[in-house]
This record gives C-alpha cells, structure tokens and sequence, in this order.
C-alpha cells in the first residue's frame, strides 16, 4: 500500500517546498483512494510519487533537460554544441541502440540521477574537471542534459527509450529543423498532448542558419502560431545554429535562468503531480464532506426497530403486565371470571413467565423477504444520504460499507434483541400485597354474608347467636359483607390504574433496552462503516485538493 513520503526534503528551498506538500498530497489521495478507484487510475500516480520521491532524494541540485527531435533535426549537433565537446573526440558516440547520451555539469550527485534513469555509464560523460569559461548568464552547473533517439527512428526501441525517458526530464526541449517544423509525427505524438506541460517546454528551431535570414522571423513566427494552435501559446521558441553558434548563447541563458532558479524541476514536478491529480479527481471527485446527521441516525433507528418488530413486542408486553396485575390484584370474583378471557402473550403462543430473550424468540417471527428487504432499504437510503454529493466511486465504497455482501442485518438486530436483559416477568411486591388485601375482603364477605345466613335461618329456630352489634343501627355482619364488597371493588379500580401505569413503565424500560440494542447494532454494523469511508473520503479530498493547488 502506498505510504505518504515522510523522507520527501527539501530540494526547492524556503522550508518544505510546496511541491514536496504537493507530492505528499497526492501519495495522501493514492492510498485513501485505493480500493474505492480503479487500481488503473490509480497506477499512474503511485508510479509518480514514488518516482518523485526517489528523483528528489537522490538530487534536488540538478535539473534534467531532454533534447528530443527526428532524425536529422541536429539534435546531437546541438547536444555538442551545449557541452562543449566533440563527443567523438572523448571516445564516445551516438549509440546504434537505444540508449540516451548524457552529460552531467557539477554539482557531484549526477552519477546516482543517471544510473536511476537507466543510462549506462558508457554513455555518461562529466564536465566537472573541466575549465568552463563561460559567462556567469551561460554557466550551466547542475545541468544533466539528455540527447535523446529519435523520436521518427524505425527502431522500436528507440521509441521506447524516449518515451521512457521524457518521463524524467524536468525539461523538454524539442529541437526542430526548418524543413520539418510542422511535421505530425512530433507535434501529434509528443507536443500536443504535453500542452499542460508548457511550463516546462522549450521548442528550438536549429539550422535556422539555412534560412535567409530576412525570413527567420517568420519561421519563428509560424512555430509559434503552430503551438498557441496546439494549446501551447507562451512556449518560448529560440532560433539556433548548431554548427555556426547562432542562438545558442541564448538557449544557454534560457536553460541557465532555468536551473539557477530550480523553476524547471519544480514546474515540471508541479505539472506531472497536477495532471495525475486531475485524472484521479475526474473519478473520485472534490465534493464536500458529507456527513450522518442525527436525524439519519434516528430514522435508521426506527426503521430497524420497525423491521426487529420491536414496537409489536413492547405491546405485548405492556398489555400483558397490564392483564397480569388485574389478575394478580382485582376483586377476586372479577378476576376468576377474567381468566375466561386471553392473555396477550398466550395469544402470540407465549408464556408470561418468559423473559425478554425468550419472549422476542417466540414473538418475533424468523426474518422473512419484506422484514429483510425493508432493513436492506433503510440502510441503502442512510447510505445515499451520507453519500450526497459524492462521485460515484466514492458512493458505491458508502454502499458497500453500509451493507456489506453476505451479512444479514436482521440476524444481528434478533441476536442484540436476544441478549438484552429486561426483567418482564417479576410481579411486583405490591401485586402480593393487593392480593392478600383482596383474600382477606372475600373472607370477610363470606364469613359475614354466613353469619347473616345463619342469623335468618336461627330466628326461626330456638337456637341464638351471639350478638355482635350493629353499627348505625346495622347488624355487624351486614356491614361487613358491604364493606369487603365495596373495598375489594375500589382497591381493584386503583390498582387498576396502577397496574396500567406500572404496565406502560415496564414497557418503557423494555423499549429502552431493545432501543439501546438496535442503537449499538445500527452505531457498529451500518454508522461505523459509513463514518470510516467518509472519513477515508475526507482522507483523500485533503490530499487531491492540495495536490491541485
């Protein structure tokens, strides 16, 4: 995987270099981006900033120029010229295969530069124990300068070693003949696709000493129409004569300006970063960073409640604590005959006693198809909704990290429901009281409704009862028959009402619960995931916004 270049140093001077924060940006993007773009998008740019990386530790103080031309441009008369050498006098000659010439101006470093780039030592010449008088503007220290194949040569390898090598030029000079300026192949191939490379592009007309020289300034002229046509209007286009000298001073001061400056290797860096850059922005785009509001959060919450069947399980449960108490603490001849009727929890084939864990194993149905499909539908519009705005790349890695292929949500919301703890079964302590309150007011009833019984059937007999009062003038007995009666009655009607108020509480814990459940679920299985790919977006937006800039 591609790591930032924390060695990347700094080459162009004034701290860390704005390429190198460049650089860094884009190697940022390459790896936040991997896995969600096209590994083939991506290669061209991981090759570039490893590349750069290697290019700047090996020299900053160097700046890479390539001649390139067809074949009879005078291209490595030119090459000649600049080095001031016969190259043929110091042993070495243009290569009948298809490696590049170079000479290599001080400072030391140049040797490392070179065999990076391929070139064989064969084909390397120095100039630093050489006596170099010329001007201060002409002085070409920290030059590497390339003479590259033609770019027309029938050898296919020799396009391939010039392909290779404009890759690493921090400089491209074309080197044009006044028979062939206009000649497709080279502006086809090579120039006009490099037009965003104009900064650090130079076109030299060469032999313009076979031109009358009352006509070089329209042959200029008309190179220069060709370019601006081309997308490349502020190339700088130098007359040169490699053999007679004409022009090539000034073709020493542009490349002397040039490398004083670092501004090629620079521009050239800037422009290879900014077009890799480009290409993966086209894919992965520079939208904001969207993020998962809590409404989301809540809706998501509700959905898969509603798929878990969660609402219908705290209903339940409710109703039955409900039915329970009324059973537990209502006037017992009430109550009896309330057994004749059905618990809602036997209606769903449930046992009151069951815990929560095994009431939701046998209320809540195996997932089915729809139950399925509508958590895969709420998790999908969460998904869309983090993704607002996003490219396209970017928003199927949301989607599939929401809702990965081959994981069954349904099953990890009926496993959280399982493993929430909600005691639902415990009668509360004072249902026991109300019920021995309740026992006590039946006997009560009977034993006094007996006694007024027996006091009917001894006023027709000799037999006498003890005499137990009255109370306002009413026998004993009869007022406590009423009493119990009434009393079983009223303390059946409140604890009614607290039976209702306990029911709605038990079933508000229980919602809790399995809220909190279905909350862990939805935060680990679907938010998580989502958050860590808009995380990873913001990673790599960072990185291709700097890499732009």
């Amino acid at each position: 995987m591609t790591t930032s270049s924390p060695a990347t140093p700094d080459v162009f001077g004034g701290g860390r270099s704005d390429v190198a924060r460049r650089l860094d940006g884009l190697t940022q993007a390459v790896a936040a981006s991997r896995g969600r773009i096209d590994e083939e998008i991506l290669a061209p740019a991981e090759m570039l900033t490893e590349r750069a990386a290697e290019r700047l530790v090996l020299s900053g103080e160097h700046t890479i120029v390539a001649l390139a031309g067809a074949t009879g441009s005078g291209k490595s008369s030119l090459f000649n010229s600049l080095t001031d050498l016969e190259l043929a006098g110091v042993g070495v000659r243009r290569p009948t295969t298809s490696w590049a010439l170079a000479c290599a101006w001080g400072p030391d470093g140049a040797q490392g530069l070179l065999e990076w780039m391929g070139i064989p030592a064969r084909h390397q010449v120095s100039r630093m124990s050489m006596l170099d008088h010329s001007a201060e503007d002409t002085k070409l220290d920290g030059l590497v300068l390339l003479d590259l194949p033609d770019h027309d040569s029938t050898e296919v390898s020799h396009h391939l070693e010039m392909d290779r090598l404009v890759t690493y030029a921090d400089l491209l000079v074309w080197v044009l003949d006044p028979q062939k300026y206009a000649d497709a192949a080279i502006h086809d191939r090579y120039i006009r696709p490099m037009a965003s490379y104009s900064d650090v592009t130079l076109v030299v007309l060469n032999q313009i000493d076979r031109i009358p020289f009352e006509q070089r300034d329209r042959a200029l002229a008309d190179v220069r129409r060709i370019l601006a046509d081309e997308g490349l209007p502020d190339v700088p286009v130098i007359g040169v004569s490699a053999t007679r000298g004409d022009g090539v001073d000034d073709l020493k001061r542009e490349l002397a300006s040039r490398i004083r400056a670092k501004s090629s290797a620079k521009a050239r860096l800037s422009s290879d970063i900014a077009a890799a850059a480009a290409v993966i922005e086209q894919v992965g785009g520079t939208s904001p960073v969207p993020t998962v509001s809590e409404t989301t959060r809540r809706t998501l919450d509700d959905a898969l409640l509603d798929c878990a069947g969660v609402p219908q399980l705290v209903e339940a449960i409710e109703s039955s604590t409900r039915r329970r108490a009324a059973l537990h603490t209502g006037w017992p001849v009430a109550r009896w005959l309330g057994r004749l009727g059905g618990d809602p929890l036997e209606e769903l084939q449930l046992d009151p006693g069951l815990s929560l864990s095994s009431l939701a194993r046998s209320a809540l149905p195996e997932a089915g198809n729809v139950q399925r499909a509508s958590a895969e539908l709420a998790i999908r519009d969460v998904a869309d909704q983090a993704s607002t705005g996003l490219a396209r790349s970017w928003r199927d890695a949301v989607r599939e990290a929401a809702n990965p292929e081959g994981e069954d949500i349904v099953g990890e919301l009926d496993t959280a429901i399982h493993a929430t703890s909600v005691d639902v079964s415990r009668p509360a302590a004072w249902w026991r009281v109300v019920h021995a309150v309740q026992l006590l007011a039946v006997v009560a009833a009977v034993v006094g409704l007996l006694w007024l019984v027996a006091q009917g059937v001894t006023s027709f007999s000799s037999v006498e009862l003890p005499d137990i009062g009255s109370v306002a003038g009413v026998p004993t007995a009869a007022v406590v028959v009423a009493g119990a009666l009434v009393g079983g009655i009223v303390l059946a009607a409140v604890s009614s009402v607290a039976a209702r108020a306990g029911g709605r509480r038990k079933a508000r814990r229980a919602d809790e619960a399995l809220r909190a459940a279905i909350d862990r679920v939805a935060a680990e299985r679907v938010v998580a995931p989502i958050q860590r790919e808009l995380d990873q977006y913001a990673s790599y937006r960072a990185g291709i916004v700097d890499a732009l800039s």
